[in-house]
């Protein structure tokens, strides 16, 4: 009798294992499909990646110095030729 158990158990942990291996499986399935759909979703959306991003704003912060600090020089440009700007000047 414990011969007919013991492989009774043993075909169960079998059973077991096996199925605990499909569902992985399976898991790894859905999860593929789940990323491949939310990455379908994403790419619909048109968003910017973060790469991009960071690189757009790079691009505006170096931009936006090099405006500066050409203000700045037509100032002093200005200054030194004594007008001032005042007939030229720009809203700003």
């Amino acid at each position: 009798m414990t011969t007919t158990q013991t492989r009774f158990f043993d075909e169960l942990a079998k059973l077991m294992t096996n199925a605990a291996g499909a569902a992985q499986g399976v898991r790894r399935e859905v999860d593929t499909l789940v990323q491949s759909q939310m990455e379908r979703v994403l790419n619909n959306m048109e968003l910017v990646k973060r790469e991009e991003f960071e690189a757009v704003k790079a691009m505006a912060a170096r931009a936006r110095e090099e405006n500066e600090a050409l203000h700045a020089r037509i100032a002093a440009l200005e200054a030194k030729l004594g007008s001032g700007g005042a007939s030229d000047q720009r809203a700003d």
